[in-house]
This record gives C-alpha cells, sequence and structure tokens, in this order.
C-alpha cells in the first residue's frame, strides 16, 4: 500500500472536479490496480497513433498525433484517479504498490519510444525512454532506502507528458509552416537531456540525504 506522503504532490489531486469523478469511480467495482493497467493500454493507442502518424499526411497525420496526445493525457488521468481511488477511497491493495509503479514503466516506453517512431528516428525515442526509467529508478532506489518521496524535477512524469504533449500538437500544425517533425525531435531532446539532469540532481539529494544521515553513528 502506498501511504499518503510518498505520492507525487499534484495540484489536480485538490481540484474539484477530480474529487468528483474519484467518488463516481468509488461507487463502481472497478478497483485501483485496474486503473493502472489502463494506463498502459491509453499509452499503447498513444504508441500505435504516434507510429500510424508516421505514415500519414496531411489532416490523417493530425489527427493521428491528436489521438496520440489525447492517449497520453488519458495515461495520467489513470494515474491519477488509481491512487485516489486507492487512498481516499480506501481501495488500497497489498499489490497496489507494484501496480503503482510498473504501469508506469511500460507507459513511458511505450510513448517515447511511439513519439521517436512518429519521426523515423526510433533510437531518440528509446533514449528518452531510457533516461526517463532513469530517473524513476534513482526515485525507487531511495525509496528503498528509506529516503522517500523524491519526484523532483525538472523533467519527471508530468514533465514529460507535457513536453511530449506540447511537441506533438505543434507537429500536427507544423506543415502550415512548412514544417513536420521538428517539434517532436525537439521535445524528444528536450526529454532526455532533461531526464538526465533530473536523474542526476536526484542522486545528489539521495547522497546528500544518505550523507546526512550518517553523521553521528559510532
Amino acid at each position: 500500500m502506498t501511504h499518503p506522503t510518498d505520492r507525487r504532490p499534484l495540484a489536480s489531486r485538490d481540484t474539484g472536479w477530480a474529487r468528483r469523478i474519484s467518488r463516481r469511480l468509488a461507487r463502481t467495482a472497478l478497483t485501483p490496480n485496474q486503473v493502472s493497467r489502463a494506463s498502459m493500454l491509453m499509452a499503447l493507442v498513444a504508441c500505435l497513433a504516434f507510429w500510424a502518424s508516421a505514415h500519414a499526411e496531411g489532416v490523417g497525420r493530425a489527427l493521428w498525433l491528436v489521438v496520440a496526445v489525447l492517449g497520453c493525457q488519458a495515461r495520467l488521468l489513470c494515474n491519477l484517479f488509481d491512487g485516489m481511488l486507492a487512498i481516499e477511497s480506501g481501495k488500497a491493495s497489498p499489490t497496489g504498490a507494484l501496480w503503482n509503479e510498473a504501469p508506469d514503466r511500460v507507459a513511458d516506453l511505450l510513448i517515447l519510444v511511439g513519439a521517436g517512431l512518429a519521426i523515423g528516428v526510433p533510437s531518440l525515442g528509446w533514449a528518452a525512454a531510457a533516461m526517463a526509467i532513469l530517473t524513476a529508478y534513482v526515485r525507487a532506489f531511495g525509496d528503498s532506502l528509506g529516503h522517500r518521496g523524491d519526484f523532483g524535477g525538472p523533467m519527471a512524469k508530468p514533465q514529460r507528458m507535457a513536453v511530449v504533449t506540447l511537441g506533438a500538437l505543434i507537429a500536427a500544425l507544423a506543415p502550415l509552416w512548412g514544417g513536420r517533425d521538428e517539434p517532436l525531435w525537439l521535445a524528444l531532446w528536450i526529454i532526455l537531456l532533461g531526464g538526465g539532469l533530473t536523474a542526476g540532481l536526484r542522486v545528489r539529494r539521495l547522497h546528500r540525504r544518505l550523507r546526512e544521515g550518517g553523521e553521528g553513528e559510532t
């Protein structure tokens, strides 16, 4: 079970619309783990839409990119409501921590590799995905050592999804000024480099906490 203090701080969690939807979901038979699994399905939709956009032109390509954006945002909504169902609605389960983490890594992989396929540079998508997983690994490793909840950026999950969403939306409009893949290409590089910086900063904070925690020990 995930403790409330270990959760990613999200302003959207305290909004009226999120609480209303969470209460309605709580009245159904839906479980937090099912919502977590749905996040992978939404990421797969985004991945396939990105891939399809690489083989389309004009309006068709723009529509596929919009579908990819919707998949990315639906993934984030699943990430929001699985935790709210588990904590606020009291539906947490013994396997909740596993299902809270593993689908996120799969979703990052699908979305970022899909974005790489969209621009015909899958290696860039794989590199961005690897860096996203590294940032999560550093946080999880810190959690395992008792220093929980380092969700700091500048390129944590919400920022990654914001960058790839913005890149896809601009790419959908790029033909208006004679462009095509440049916005998504730039988005993936921002995620790759920002992810490296994020992982480095998390390691530095973890190192400082471990060192401070060891002071005074005999």
